[in-house]
């Protein structure tokens, strides 16, 4: 864990902001990678997984832009549509993605293990739990009506419509601390599965946790993970968590379940004068 030393508040966390999708629900993040493979497929293009993964964290139609501007995507939809992705295309497959998306979400939003006992943990500890997302309000919804059939609520949730630009800009994060009323931005800790989200708190100024096991930089159902050799399932988790070491995590756990021993170690480094 990396922490500067300096700032004047020395108190404890206070908020604990979770990503929903391979974070708290849809172990392996394998609802939304789905359907953009589908949607780029339905105009011609065939994305890999991986690459449909690589912007995971972003509002949906930012998602989709940033894949039609990827280069190796770019060459393919020239070569097909003999131009480059225009902003009507980029609406066109966000328009098609929004209905698919909802189609499958409550398919995709079964609890990942532990996350129940880890909000009912930081909750005994006084600290709010919010959640943000990269999917619209329509989609939100569904997940959170999930989330509560399964006895999973948190105390508010923002999602891209809400902010004027999601991940890996702060908005979504000082939303929720202006709600909940929550600050100093060391107060607060940042929980997600994806670079975007690592990058967002990091902005917000807030601790960060990076989720390996579980999300999209490793992208495998719990089933699919166990299935693998060892071999190959240690070297995946390995590529997550450098990956999220890398980009500025201030932790990074394999799953929601082990978040609580990090938070203690932030609350640590705060009494002693650290901050994020």
């Amino acid at each position: 864990m990396r922490a500067t030393s300096s700032g004047g508040y020395r108190g404890p966390i206070r908020l604990a902001v979770f990503d929903m999708a391979g974070t708290i629900v849809d172990y392996g993040s394998r609802a939304p990678a789905g359907v953009f493979e589908a949607v780029f497929a339905s105009h011609g293009v065939a994305i890999t997984n991986r690459q449909a993964r690589g912007p995971m964290g972003m509002a949906k139609r930012a998602h989709i832009a940033a894949l039609a501007h990827d280069p190796a995507i770019a060459a393919v939809w020239r070569q097909v549509h003999g131009r480059e992705a225009t902003d009507g295309d980029i609406d066109g497959m966000y328009a098609d993605f929004v209905p698919l998306q909802l189609d499958c979400l409550a398919q995709h939003s079964d609890i990942i293990p532990g996350a129940v006992e880890a909000f009912a943990a930081l909750r005994d500890r006084g600290v709010k739990i919010a959640t943000t997302t990269g999917y619209s309000r329509r989609m939100t919804d569904v997940v959170l009506d999930a989330m509560r059939a399964q006895e999973l609520t948190p105390d508010l949730a923002i999602c891209a419509d809400d902010v004027p630009e999601g991940r890996p800009r702060p908005w979504m994060l000082f939303r929720c601390m202006e709600r909940l009323d929550v600050s100093p931005p060391a107060a607060v800790v940042k929980v997600g599965d994806t670079i975007a989200d690592i990058e967002a708190g990091l902005n917000a100024g807030v601790w960060t946790i990076g989720i390996a096991r579980t999300g999209n930089l490793v992208g495998l159902s719990q089933d699919e993970l166990k299935a693998l050799p060892q071999q190959a399932s240690e070297r995946c988790l390995e590529e997550a968590h450098a990956a999220m070491r890398a980009a500025g995590a201030h932790d990074v756990v394999d799953s929601v379940a082990d978040c609580l021993p990090a938070i203690e170690r932030f609350e640590m480094a705060l009494a002693e004068g650290g901050r994020p």
